[in-house]
């Protein structure tokens, strides 16, 4: 194993900011429903005869019974009517969504296609609007029914009732009747929904999940294109915001002040919060290094970041508030981006990092990625899985490999005829006659194009710079392995066939492939290289070697940081010192193009080295989002 970092990994990283003193007029954020409840209750009952309507709106797999349960309570001690909606009572039975979006679903347990053209409205009944109406309605009249029976007895406080909605969906369902008194929006992150597909929630109206891998693509390929782009195009017109990652301690904040709070980080070096998943050839070097659960067996990922994702924790005051990342890039997507990237990548975050950890693991999978035309062709997906692979450690005493291209001459139906027969007689395949085996030592970097056959041998830490697509993985041989869950690994060989480029064998990889790297600037006795760059990747590679102070400027353009090497650095920019940020090895920073000029330091007694990446100057291929494309941008 090797040396693993003298300084804590921070796996919560709180991202601090600070308010201008005319932007802090109100408090406008509360922890918990009951502090919250007390602050809205006023307005609860300013009328006596007309009902108050509330939407609880939000994603799937936020608790609402939570704040359900203190709205009951709060009208129990009022002595105040509540009438409870829930929004999944008007959704198309199971069997119909699967059936009417199968389209979308297919019969893939892995891939679908991008529901670009769902909205959420296809997820309800058909007349599901006017039949929520009708059931209000009957449900006032039975209220003042029961008022009106002498033998009742009469309310205290003469009250109408408050009726509320809830659930996914709520502000749909109930815009029939108008804008609701009081509306929050619920919210919970992708990584808190995983954890509830694992205790078996499955994609939001299509049943219970069976089967992991299938219920991720479901979210994937259609939950999170509806749902989300449901939650960008109204999250403005709702009253509050709920961040509910924590049950028992949510974080409430009204919808202006969450405005100001993103506006505030759009305009520092920000760090999202990392998450981690454990996989079937996973290494033991990041869970010791990060100080992950000892009841997990390895940890295969770790992704920090990729923004679709991941959460960004906002530290204001006493409060931590936990958003998507997409929140902040929807809201302020050129202060973050640049005006350059927006035209080519609308508000989508384009590079992801993530680790491949094998240290005392295992070889990933024989796989390749699509080319663009293909992977919108036939996913309805707008970016392709462009990547590159830069060796950040290495188990002492191993002989760690990367496999990249074709050996001399191989084709790829040969390669997919010796992987069927490997499968057949169960003799594993031997790799080396088909792919090439190429010593890796740390600080080399891979490039990975579309195409390109590749994987990572076991007893190294890949740090991947890469596009942000990660899902279209199509592996072509999976060293006969079964998965976590006991079934075979699935074999993507179909979309792995027209994929394969011939063009990147032996010679091609020696030659194209292979970073060399070359010393491009010079600041004292701190140099910068650039390490790759190609025309069919989006992205660039640096590497930056800090030895004292560096003095750079994002130039328009947002700039990401790794720190491969060394304890700890510093980010200062220059105009807001007090904005400065430290972090550590392993760990890694976004800094925004809003921030302009920026000075770098090496904290502790040794020198650092820094991965650097952003897009490519030389990248000119808009790859924009649907609603982008489709002019909903904000």
């Amino acid at each position: 194993m090797p040396r693993i970092a003298p300084l804590p990994f921070h796996a919560n990283p709180v991202n601090f900011i600070r308010l201008q003193p005319d932007q802090e007029t109100e408090p406008g954020i509360w922890n918990g429903y009951e502090e919250w409840l007390g602050q809205i209750w006023p307005d609860c009952v300013q009328s006596d005869s007309l009902p108050f309507y509330m939407v609880i709106d939000g994603t799937h797999g936020t608790a609402f019974s939570e704040c359900l349960e203190k709205l009951r309570s709060r009208c129990r001690q009022e002595n105040r009517i509540i009438i409870e909606i829930d929004s999944a009572d008007y959704l198309k039975p199971s069997a119909d969504l699967l059936q009417q979006f199968h389209p979308y679903l297919t019969d893939n347990r892995a891939f679908g296609v991008v529901a670009s053209d769902v909205s959420v409205e296809d997820y309800f009944q058909p007349d599901a609007q006017s039949v929520w109406l009708s059931d209000v309605e009957h449900q006032l009249r039975l209220y003042d029914s029961a008022e009106n029976v002498e033998a009742q007895s009469p309310k205290a406080d003469q009250l109408a009732p408050i009726v509320v909605t809830f659930g996914p969906g709520s502000d749909f369902l109930s815009g029939v009747s108008g804008p609701a008194n009081v509306s929050l929006f619920c919210d919970l992150s992708r990584e808190a929904q995983q954890y509830l597909h694992r205790q078996g929630m499955g994609s939001l109206g299509l049943g219970p999940c069976r089967d992991t891998v299938e219920t991720y693509k479901q979210a994937l390929f259609l939950e999170w294109p509806v749902w989300e782009e449901y939650r960008r195009r109204r999250l403005y017109d709702f009253d509050y915001y709920v961040d509910t990652n924590n049950q028992e301690r949510p974080v409430l904040v009204t919808v202006p002040m969450l405005r100001r709070l993103l506006a505030s980080v759009a305009r520092q070096p920000f760090r999202v919060k990392p998450f981690f998943a454990p996989g079937i050839w996973g290494g033991q070097y990041l869970k010791e290094l990060c100080g992950l659960p000892g009841e997990w067996n390895n940890c295969a990922w770790g992704f920090e970041p990729i923004a679709p994702e991941n959460t960004l924790l906002i530290g204001y005051l006493d409060f931590i508030l936990e958003v998507p990342f997409p929140l902040l890039l929807s809201a302020h997507p050129e202060a973050i981006m640049g005006e350059r990237n927006v035209r080519l990548f609308g508000d989508y975050f384009p590079i992801r990092f993530d680790y491949l950890d094998t240290i005392d693991g295992d070889h990933l999978s024989l796989q390749v990625h699509p080319q663009q035309a293909y992977i919108e062709q036939t996913f309805n997906e707008t970016m392709t899985q462009q990547e590159s692979y830069y060796i950040m450690e290495q188990k002492e005493g191993a002989k760690p490999f990367v496999g990249l291209g074709f050996t001399e001459g191989t084709t790829g139906e040969e390669l997919l005829q010796a992987v069927e027969s490997a499968h057949s007689s169960g003799t594993p395949l031997k790799v080396e006659e088909y792919v090439n085996i190429l010593d890796a030592n740390k600080g080399d970097l891979f490039l990975i194009p579309p195409g390109a056959v590749h994987f990572s041998g076991k007893n190294n830490l890949v740090l991947e710079i890469s596009s942000t697509t990660w899902w279209f993985t199509f592996k072509i041989y999976d060293h006969l392995r079964f998965d976590r869950d006991g079934r075979p690994r699935p074999i993507n060989s179909d979309h792995a066939r027209p994929n394969m480029k011939e063009q990147f064998d032996t010679q091609y990889v020696q030659e194209h492939l292979i970073a060399v790297p070359r010393e491009c600037r010079v600041q004292g006795a701190s140099c910068e290289e650039l390490l790759g760059e190609r025309e069919d990747l989006l992205f660039q590679v640096k590497r930056l070697k800090l030895d004292g102070e560096w003095i750079d400027d994002t130039a328009g353009e947002f700039v990401m940081f790794n720190l491969v090497e060394g304890d700890r650095v510093r980010l200062t920019p220059l105009d807001d010192e007090a904005a400065a940020v430290e972090w550590g090895y392993a760990e890694a920073y976004i800094v925004p193009a809003s921030v302009g000029g920026f000075r770098m330091e090496s904290l502790g007694d040794r020198s650092c080295t820094l991965i650097r990446a952003q897009v490519s100057p030389e990248w000119n291929m808009p790859l924009l989002p649907h609603h982008w494309k489709s002019g909903g941008h904000l």
